[in-house]
């Protein structure tokens, strides 16, 4: 079994913020797959099969800073190993609309996926990272903002592109999926 968790915070209040685009990414897996999420303790999961392999798709429920406690509560309960542990989360490092896979590496300052690095006790985490662009202001109003009309196409591209990244490292490989989703270059600015 797999485990794909979206990071993002629960609620109405945050549907379509910055913050919440790894759980755009498994929401869109859930319908593509044709499964549907309930809650499971800390998270709503959803089970799908990509490949004739069990796959877990998860929203943490615990707000965005907080999730490692949601995905470890998974990895303990299903019995996975953290490198079974595939994260979706957002990047200010990186323009809107660009995608990154990674195998490995430390959180680059995003809490959440701190706190799952802290849960997991490993840094040998695989992760798509979605790129919501550099605030000009305050980081935090800047993620838990919603995205301009002009840059909802390019994110909407993203989304797309990230669980295609996802499929294919599920499939074939995180390695496959660097190699094939990495060599893009960001969309141009819309405008």
């Amino acid at each position: 079994m797999r485990l794909v968790v979206g990071l993002g915070n629960p609620g109405r209040r945050y549907r379509g913020t910055r913050h919440n685009v790894g759980f755009e990414v498994v929401e869109r897996l859930a319908r593509r797959w044709g499964v549907r999420f309930r809650a499971e303790g800390q998270a709503e999961v959803a089970q799908a099969e990509v490949g004739g392999e069990p796959v877990l798709l998860a929203k943490p429920l615990t707000f965005m800073n907080l999730s490692g406690q949601a995905v470890a509560e998974l990895v303990r309960r299903w019995g996975l190993a953290p490198n079974q542990v595939l994260v979706v989360y957002d990047d200010m490092d990186l323009p809107v609309g660009a995608i990154r896979v990674r195998a490995r590496g430390t959180a680059g300052g995003h809490r959440g996926m701190a706190s799952v690095l802290e849960g997991l006790g490993t840094l040998e985490i695989p992760r798509v990272r979605v790129g919501i662009g550099r605030p000009g202001s305050d980081a935090v109003d800047h993620v838990l903002s919603r995205f301009e009309p002009a840059e909802r196409a390019q994110v909407e591209e993203a989304v797309e592109r990230a669980a295609d990244a996802v499929e294919v490292a599920l499939r074939d490989g995180i390695h496959r999926a660097m190699d094939r989703f990495n060599r893009r270059t960001a969309p141009a600015a819309a405008g």
